[in-house]
């Protein structure tokens, strides 16, 4: 089991700039394939490409360099979909929801839709619970989605109908450029537009800014929404915050740190606030009118002055933040999606693929076959590789502090430990407490070096600095996508298990 994971979370700048791409290198043969596939992530691609060869054209909505927590399909990648004979997708709410709304609104009925990383046990694979701990100084609050919803690709849209207060509230998210979108707006009132979807047992990260200080209560409403345009209504309620220095009402839970949600319920039709109890790490699910959420006077902070951000107010002006804390919309479950991080898990993709691949096209059985036995053999190979090359790292020095919580799998396969991932906090400047305490788990723990994945290198700035600082290396892991340097999985394992056995076995200078 791995160790409790400890993080940190600072506003590192932007900077990802995706754009589309066509099939690979090794993606099939054109028109002479017998099956056209298309997959969410690069990485699936590939392992497909290995299973189906020259039977299969496979081709990535996201391309090789791209975000599935945050990447927008194009037209052209609908028109992709609707010509596939197979979609295969990671799933555990790892693809941004507008990539899995795109696919079921644009694959052809009979065409079969796979989520690979679900069900995953059958197939000799495994899965781990996400664990979120920002370590943030003040309440890390979310949205959320309980409770499953009737319909292929349906979503639950939460609406804020209505505020009480003395300023204004403006709830947003910041995308991978880190360009803010406005979720909800109180200053011109409340419509349509001041509103999310999410998918059934999901949630997401958003800013929570507010104008002044003193006691809000924010009112939501949700409904289900079909792909075939049906509506529904999934009940609502009223949540209180207390801003500033701001007293909390008396009898009332006060949370203002940690992990929280203001989570919609489709079973019972209401809005609860769920947070992990410090104490044994349960999450507590508590009615509204029991808890208020608290944005302290340490929150407050000042309008930046980009122009993108003008909608909170003059740049300058006074402002209390509960910030997003990970860049991109990045919505997800309670079962981390990053499963390929596990060699074992890539082997269990595999078998599914094979399988998929051969429901779709029984004359190529033999052909799926022989390819997934092949390169298994390939996988099990460098499961013992990365393995041995992981066995070099000194026991001490078996620590990961990463720029994205995506490396669970590894450390849980090879015997590391999560020692803290440090991620963007849109357009606030990373606090003197924050850096002090990547410092000090530099230092306490003792660790050789950090690591930054190529598709978040722009943004680690404050990361490469306090390294160079405290005298450790930074290197390089990769996560979620591929680059011009690895384009495969294979690759990519052995490099990141080549990275970290020679950035931790290093000796501090």
């Amino acid at each position: 089991m791995n160790a409790p994971r400890t993080a940190l979370a600072f506003v590192l700048g932007t900077a990802l700039l995706v754009s589309g791409c066509g099939p690979g290198p090794g993606s099939g043969s054109g028109g002479r394939a017998a099956l056209t596939v298309s997959t969410t992530t690069a990485i699936l691609a590939d392992l497909v490409r290995n299973v189906g060869g020259d039977r299969v054209d496979v081709a990535s909505v996201v391309p090789r360099h791209g975000d599935p927590h945050s990447y927008e399909p194009s037209p052209g990648d609908a028109a992709r979909v609707a010509r596939s004979d197979l979609v295969l997708s990671n799933g555990l709410l790892l693809e941004e929801p507008g990539i899995m709304k795109m696919i079921h609104a644009n694959a052809p009925g009979g065409t079969p839709k796979v989520p690979l990383g679900e069900r995953l046990e059958q197939y000799g694979g495994s899965a781990i619970r996400l664990t979120e701990d920002l370590g943030l100084d003040v309440l890390w609050l979310g949205w959320a989605v309980e409770g499953e919803v009737a319909g292929d690709g349906s979503h639950v849209r939460t609406t804020a109908t209505a505020l009480e207060g003395p300023g204004d509230l403006h709830v947003y998210l910041t995308d991978t450029l880190g360009t803010p979108q406005v979720v909800v707006d109180s200053t011109d009132g409340f419509g349509a537009e001041d509103s999310f979807t999410l998918p059934p047992e999901a949630h997401t990260h958003v800013n929570w800014a507010f104008s002044r200080p003193g006691t809000y209560r924010l009112t939501v409403r949700g409904r289900t929404e079909t792909l075939d345009g049906r509506s529904a209504p999934t009940g609502g309620g009223t949540v209180t915050f207390v801003v500033g220095d701001t007293p909390a009402p008396a009898g009332r839970t006060v949370l203002d740190g940690g992990h929280a949600d203001i989570a919609l319920d489709t079973r019972t039709r209401s809005v609860r606030i769920r947070s992990d109890d410090p104490a044994t790490g349960r999450r507590v699910h508590r009615s509204p009118d029991a808890v208020v959420l608290s944005v302290p006077q340490r929150a407050r902070e000042t309008v930046p002055r980009e122009e993108a951000y003008r909608f909170l107010g003059r740049p300058g002006a006074p402002l209390w933040v509960l910030p997003q804390a990970v860049l991109g919309r990045h919505v997800h479950g309670d079962t981390d999606p990053h499963t390929w991080q596990d060699v074992a898990n890539a082997e269990a993709y595999v078998r599914r693929i094979e399988e998929e691949l051969t429901k779709a096209d029984p004359k190529g059985a033999a052909t799926y076959r022989r390819n997934a036995a092949r390169y298994l053999k390939r996988l099990a190979a460098l499961d013992d590789e990365v393995a041995r090359t992981l066995g070099r790292v000194p026991e001490a020095n078996r620590r990961l502090i990463t720029t994205h919580d995506a490396f669970g799998y590894l450390a849980h396969a090879y015997h590391l430990e999560i020692a803290g991932f440090v991620v963007p906090v849109p357009s606030r400047e990373p606090s003197a407490a924050e850096i002090a305490r990547l410092r000090a788990t530099i230092r306490d723990r003792e660790v050789p070096a950090v690591f930054v994945e190529p598709n978040l290198a722009a943004r680690a700035d404050v990361l490469r600095r306090v390294a160079e600082d405290e005298g450790v290396a930074v290197c390089t892991l990769y996560g979620d996508s591929f680059d011009s340097a690895v384009h495969d999985y294979v690759s990519m394992m052995r490099h990141n298990a080549n990275e970290l056995a020679r950035c931790l076995g290093r000796e501090r200078r």
